[in-house]
């Protein structure tokens, strides 16, 4: 399902919350007060009010802590022959009473300290049926929130009449819950939030490790599914209540998040958009499909999709790249927006600063993207071109023809970019596409998605491009060989080994980007630390990034290895070193050659020749982007020649292994591999061959009658 249900919900500004707080967050264990939480909750209350937001407090709780005192008292004040005897239930209301008043000065005393005004309203379900009543409360909220005072709402239950206080659930409400929801309503608040002692609504009892969390709850899909458990531990109600109330709220216009009352900083995430607890909203319905897809139903649409994709004139697909670039480009705040919320999430996530910085979606950023896609509209057709032609016998004609390979799977990192960029070579290439990107990206992933889906007309189908949201999903979709036809994994090299060794379906990818620099003896220096800086600090987390510098020996002599040396260190470079480099540079030594670092790090070894350049990066290389600075041509060609690697470089830095400074508009990935595609995959690379023959008539017969010819015929242009 699309995440883009917390900025939906939080379209219009939310200025006045409801907050209610349930028992089993208010007590701990015996029914005490459990002030460490009743504490937190406090303080985010208060930093909501003092920053100008109006905060309506319900909270529960009495009934349990009158219960717990008045139970103390009994044992007090009892002797030991009145403990032997059988001890009955206390009365409730009498609990409830006792209860309200100390509920009540713990959280004036809290608030105290904080800075902060509260007040006590306590109603009965009889009061909302009095019209001056509900007016003498709207008049009343509204004083006490100009004046930033928080109102503390909570049932009187002492003298309620109700027949079974804790039973009967008719009336215009029946618990705090639903009291929460009716004051959202009645006080036309903006946003409701019910603070439970669980995440939010599960599938099933949260204990049962079957049970998944339901993070945006549709009535159509859910209410038919779920299994709940026990009610509150101490509360009247428990989860049934919870979801009861946040239905009728939410289908009556007013957001409502059910969330876990036992972590810090749960109402200021809600606030942010963050995906915390369970969304109730009355637009859930149509932000997502009313019964789930299956992995295959998603292949088998992006099959069908494709085939009409290539049913289009080549200028009908073109057409869809720039409509593609002008939505990216019309869409670009809508798209920042959710791409802040994800950014600020793995901030809050403590992920590294160069992660970080894949995740960020600039003006800039989104302009080039654009860029791209209509760079990549204005290449020639790649689809039925002419490879090669054939004159099989007299008026039989055999045709080599580029063709889409068919349905793609594309298991990517946290970059949203290269959701653009893949979905833009699937069109181009008229190839089906089903991507799952990073969970740090979901909300970037999933605008990005709609953007580009909706700008597909409807003769081919938005189901060009499935958008795959749960890693669950990934098993399935390896599994299904006849109707996917090639995965492309990029990420790391415990991914794409799972993947390899779990599918029958064709894996095309690299595992590591351990990527080297040789500075030979004829360099110039110069353009060696250019080189050799760029390489390593242009985008140290990318593949094509220098892991390893390798220095001929004779560099040490001239200082010109110190030089290097120092170009890096200057740029914040960490440096580890080699057996030799170590001992010559006074550096750690490396745990590893074979280690990528995807960061400012970098190991650097001193070697013999190129002859021993070549021989380590043979060794300790993955095959991807390797280059050689030096001014003698003999050396360079022996380099060029002799690397086995996707991508051989002399006197240019590894970061031009990229599909787009290729002039392939864009890449899909980089592979390592031998059969298909190498290097970065463009458009080509997303493409495969078929045979088409034009005859008059000819049959084999046993090849008596037919008179082979097979001469080429040159291909017009």
């Amino acid at each position: 399902m699309e995440e883009l249900d917390r900025s939906r919900a939080f379209a219009k500004d939310v200025k006045r919350i409801v907050v209610k707080v349930g028992t089993a967050v208010v007590t701990g264990k015996g029914g005490r007060l459990a002030l460490g939480r009743l504490g937190a909750l406090c303080e985010q209350l208060a930093e909501l009010n003092s920053d100008g937001f109006e905060v309506i407090l319900v909270s529960s709780g009495a009934v349990g802590l009158g219960r717990q005192r008045l139970r103390y008292r009994q044992l007090v004040n009892s002797s030991f022959a009145d403990l032997q005897k059988p001890q009955h239930e206390l009365d409730g209301k009498a609990c409830a009473g006792v209860g309200q008043s100390s509920l009540m000065a713990y959280y004036e005393t809290m608030f105290d300290q904080l800075d902060v005004t509260a007040a006590q309203l306590l109603v009965n379900d009889s009061s909302f049926r009095d019209k001056e009543f509900r007016k003498q409360l709207n008049e009343t909220v509204k004083s006490m929130l100009d004046l930033r005072v928080i109102p503390i709402f909570n049932e009187n239950d002492a003298i309620s009449t109700r027949r079974a206080p804790y039973q009967d659930s008719s009336g215009i409400f029946w618990d705090n819950d639903s009291l929460a929801a009716l004051l959202a309503l009645e006080l036309k608040a903006d946003l409701l939030i019910l603070l439970s002692d669980v995440e939010g609504l599960y599938t099933g009892p949260p204990s049962d490790p079957n049970s998944k969390l339901i993070h945006t709850f549709i009535k159509e899909k859910h209410q038919d599914e779920i299994t709940f458990g026990d009610k509150s531990r101490l509360g009247r109600g428990g989860m049934t209540a919870k979801v009861k109330a946040a239905v009728n709220a939410a289908y009556a216009g007013i957001p409502v998040i059910i969330t876990s009352g036992y972590a810090a900083e749960n109402i200021d995430k809600v606030l942010r958009g963050l995906r915390v607890g369970t969304l109730f909203h009355q637009d859930a319905r149509l932000w997502a499909p009313i019964t789930d897809s299956t992995a295959r139903d998603m292949a088998v649409a992006a099959r069908e999709s494709s085939r009409k994709l290539q049913a289009l004139s080549s200028e009908d697909r073109k057409q869809i790249l720039y409509s593609i670039a002008d939505a990216l480009e019309a869409n670009e705040k809508t798209i920042r927006a959710e791409n802040e919320l994800d950014v600020a999430t793995a901030q809050e996530a403590g992920l590294e600063e160069s992660l970080v910085a894949r995740l960020v979606m600039t003006p800039a950023k989104i302009s080039s993207l654009a860029a791209s896609v209509r760079k990549l509209a204005d290449m020639e057709d790649p689809i039925g071109r002419v490879l090669k032609k054939t004159e099989v016998a007299d008026g039989l004609v055999l045709e080599k023809t580029s063709s889409p390979l068919g349905v793609l799977l594309i298991v990517f990192e946290s970059r949203p970019d290269a959701l653009v960029q893949i979905a833009s070579l699937a069109i181009r290439s008229g190839n089906g596409l089903l991507l799952k990107g990073g969970k740090e990206a979901r909300r970037s992933n999933a605008i990005l998605h709609k953007v580009i889906t909706d700008a597909i007309p409807e003769t081919v189908g938005g189901k060009l491009i499935g958008l795959v949201t749960s890693r669950e999903e990934i098993p399935d979709l390896l599994k299904l060989d006849d109707v996917i036809d090639l995965v492309i994994p990029r990420g790391s090299n415990k991914l794409v080994s799972q993947i390899k060794n779990t599918t029958k379906i064709p894996v095309l990818g690299h595992a590591d980007g351990i990527c080297h620099v040789y500075v030979d003896k004829a360099c110039n220096v110069d353009m060696a630390k250019r080189i050799v800086s760029d390489a390593k600090l242009d985008y140290p987390a990318a593949c094509n990034a220098m892991e390893t510098l390798l220095v001929h020996k004779d560099l040490e002599q001239n200082a010109v290895l110190n030089e290097l040396i120092f170009a890096l260190q200057s740029n914040g470079v960490t440096l580890y070193g080699g057996p030799k480099a170590s001992k010559i540079l006074n550096l750690p030594e490396a745990r590893s050659f074979n280690h990528e670092y995807c960061s400012k790090a970098c190991t650097v070894e001193v070697v013999e020749d190129v002859y021993g350049a070549v021989d380590h990066i043979h060794r300790h290389g993955s095959a991807h982007t390797d280059c050689i600075v030096t001014e003698d041509p003999e050396v360079a060609e022996l380099f060029l020649r002799q690397v086995d690697s996707a991508a051989v470089f002399h006197n240019a830095s590894t970061r031009f292994s990229d599909g787009f400074r290729f002039g392939l508009g864009a890449e899909v990935g980089i592979s390592t591999g031998r059969i298909h595609a190498r290097g970065p995959v463009g458009v080509e690379g997303l493409l495969t061959t078929r045979w088409i023959m034009r005859g008059k008539g000819q049959v084999v017969d046993g090849d008596n009658g037919i008179t082979y010819t097979h001469q080429d015929i040159p291909i017009q242009a």
